[in-house]
């Protein structure tokens, strides 16, 4: 789910501006997973506007008001979403902690950094959701120390099925600010790609996993 069209164009608007996400059907990136793709995503470049920072930092925390009201903790995930989600959880002013992909092997061991008590109510920040496996793994890791996670807000989703499937199986609500098929929209409407260009799009969003072998 988005927060609003206007919201996820406007979004996509300046992720594309300041090349957080570069499209380039003719000449694809390789992502570590080895699929070839016509799009890279990279929201952490944001950190670097501020004007852009700040304007992600507001929109998703009225999004987390509005769907949630005023959780007791911001959780990130990181380390993509360990910035933004401080930013959020400063405008709330409310407490922060960051879930690592697995536990430390040495120290504490900890999985959670910061302060978590059992039963408060949390709210995970991503900035990018792919498959939703990483994100969805630091919703579990939350819930197994006691948290009540009420849902998840992120920057960007590439929408795939199978992330869908993913979030309504470990039952997690996810809200985002834009989504791929605003991004196709206002990058045709922008002129930073041709129809041409957004066909292939389309087919690479179809079969990511096999397009362009």
């Amino acid at each position: 789910m988005i927060m609003n069209k206007d919201t996820a164009k406007k979004t996509a608007e300046l992720l594309l501006q300041i090349k957080a996400i570069k499209l380039q059907p003719n000449d694809p990136f390789t992502w570590a997973s080895g699929w070839k793709s016509p799009i890279y995503c990279d929201n952490r470049t944001t950190l670097s506007f501020p004007k852009i920072r700040n304007y992600l930092r507001e929109n998703l925390a009225n999004i987390i008001e509005c769907e949630y009201g005023k959780p007791d903790v911001i959780a990130g995930v990181a380390t993509g979403a360990i910035a933004i989600g401080v930013l959020v959880a400063q405008h709330l002013n409310i407490p922060f902690i960051y879930v690592r992909p697995e536990p430390k092997s040495h120290g504490r061991k900890n999985q959670i950094e910061g302060l978590l008590e059992k039963n408060k109510n949390v709210v995970v920040v991503e900035d990018l959701i792919s498959t939703g496996k990483s994100s969805l793994n630091a919703v579990k890791a939350l819930r197994e120390e006691g948290a009540n996670v009420k849902g998840m807000v992120a920057i960007f989703n590439y929408g795939f099925d199978v992330a869908d499937e993913n979030f309504a199986e470990a039952n997690v609500n996810l809200t985002t600010l834009s989504d791929y098929n605003h991004l196709l929209e206002q990058s045709l409407d922008s002129s930073y790609i041709t129809k041409d260009e957004m066909n292939t799009l389309k087919e690479w969003r179809e079969n990511p996993s096999k397009w362009n072998q």
